[in-house]
């Protein structure tokens, strides 16, 4: 009898544990959270525009920190609202990067991405408009495609990070403050990342 149970146990926990590992490679399978990939603003008319990198590193079977350097011929000075903002420009729509202002720990997990989410904030203007309309956020929830990650644009108040949060580990922008933009909407469609 206890022979019997010893066995059913240990095959529970061989169960376990390749349950475990097919889990953790249904993530790794498609997007290798490993190395250096290319961050990609695609527009509307689907052309994709090479914006800078990301580069991931492991910490553990769970955890993953990210570098993310947005860098590109493509990227334009503006200095808007007394500050200088790095900006891609179409006739119709300047859209411009804000980097995230506060200190968080640039890691991300295969249910979590929010933290990388944070990291590519951007703003949305007309070409002849003065100055940062914050009220003009764009984020950008991303999920797993294939074999890379799309961030699909959602509409935000940049204004709600202005000042430093009282709770800085958790990422301010939460799903209830966001809003999914109409198709097509924004110039900036969509981001890759692979």
């Amino acid at each position: 009898m206890l022979n019997s149970l010893g066995v059913i146990v240990r095959r529970f926990c061989q169960l376990a544990a390749i349950l475990v590992c097919c889990s953790s490679q249904s993530w790794g399978s498609g997007f290798d959270l490993e190395g250096t990939k290319q961050v990609f603003a695609v527009t509307r008319d689907g052309t994709p525009l090479a914006i800078g990198h990301v580069q991931f590193t492991r910490i553990d079977a769970e955890v993953t920190q990210f570098k993310l350097k947005l860098e590109s011929p493509l990227l334009v000075d503006h200095f808007l609202s007394m500050k200088e903002f790095k900006c891609l420009d179409a006739e119709t729509e300047v859209t411009c990067h804000v980097p995230y202002p506060y200190e968080n720990p640039q890691t991300i997990t295969a249910g979590n991405l929010i933290w990388l989410e944070h990291s590519l904030l951007f703003l949305f203007k007309k070409p002849r408009d003065f100055g940062a309309k914050l009220w003009n956020g764009s984020y950008y929830q991303l999920e797993l495609v294939g074999q890379r990650l799309m961030g699909k644009p959602q509409a935000i108040d940049l204004n709600h990070i202005s000042a430093p949060s009282s709770t800085p580990s958790i990422a301010p922008f939460a799903p209830s403050l966001r809003v999914d933009a109409e198709p097509g909407a924004r110039w900036i469609d969509h981001l890759l990342i692979e």
